[in-house]
């Protein structure tokens, strides 16, 4: 199978050559994010969209290291394919069970997970929230929730809590970690409110709301949702009906966007211009 560019890329031989690998991938935002980056730091890269066909993500990354790749961003719904390939994993994208960022070097294949970092520097250094000795509800068991568990818990919260629509995948979930204040609650017996809320699951995306209790908000609650839009999603709204404080995520892609340039570059851009001009761009297109 072939991979196909849905976008154009630098032919510059001079330059490193990344990309973001999913299907769909026409929506991504990453090539701007890094391009960028890129700008900022003065890292010689080319960044482009790669489509890859279902049931070929392995031979797309085999020919795109052929033809000079040296890292690359996956996202849905290759993150498992990823993890399944990679020669070696960090510790985080091992306790994930999933890989969101590839480096290829030396003929083998690193795979990292920066989803959880990336939530975590957006909480605690752009929206200005401790974790630390707080109460987290994590909604949702999947790929995206299993990414951020363990640097959440690096946190130490005084709870981490997954409440998941299948009581029975967020126990399966809970029981790859060892700790002391990682609990499973069935959804409608959460004991709110909650000192963070993060929604996990893709109900957003539909104009839906998981079915979570009003009393896991208080207005000391900040309710994050990992998607993001020009105009706040369901779960925001619904959150902000009952007093909580909201916020997106796309801070979330942007900072998981900045450790993976670190993991392929060894320097971490700024991000605070960069988010602000991406929500310019994203805020403008609704208007």
């Amino acid at each position: 199978m072939t991979v196909s560019a849905a976008s154009e890329r630098s032919n510059d031989p001079g330059l490193d050559r990344y990309a973001v690998l999913g299907n769909p991938i026409a929506h991504s935002r990453s090539p701007s994010i890094h391009a960028r980056f890129a700008a900022q730091t003065g890292q010689p890269i080319s960044y482009e969209k790669l489509l890859v066909p279902l049931g070929g993500f392995a031979a797309a990354v085999a020919s795109f290291v052929a033809a000079g790749g040296r890292g690359a961003n996956v996202t849905v719904p290759f993150k498992l394919d990823a993890c399944a390939l990679a020669d070696y994993l960090s510790t985080r994208a091992a306790a994930a069970g999933a890989v969101n960022t590839l480096r290829f070097e030396n003929g083998r294949v690193f795979g990292d997970n920066t989803d959880g970092i990336g939530l975590v520097t957006d909480l605690t250094v752009n929206a200005g929230v401790a974790l630390q000795g707080k109460r987290i509800l994590l909604v949702g068991a999947g790929g995206a929730a299993q990414g951020v568990i363990l640097p959440l818990l690096d946190q130490q919260p005084a709870q981490l809590v997954i409440a998941n629509r299948t009581e029975s995948k967020a126990r399966q979930v809970a029981a790859r970690f060892t700790s002391d204040v990682l609990d499973v609650c069935p959804l409608e017996v959460l004991d709110g409110p909650f000192d963070v809320v993060i929604n996990a699951t893709a109900a957003s995306l539909g104009n839906a709301v998981p079915a979570i209790p009003v009393s896991v908000f208080s207005s000391h609650t900040l309710a994050y949702d990992m998607m993001y839009g020009p105009e706040p999603t369901a779960f925001m709204r619904f959150a902000a009906g009952h007093g909580a404080a909201v916020r997106d995520g796309l801070g979330m892609l942007v900072e998981q966007a900045a450790e993976a340039f670190l993991v392929w570059r060894g320097v971490r851009p700024a991000t605070a211009e960069v988010l602000a001009a991406l929500r310019s761009t994203i805020e403008g297109s609704a208007a």
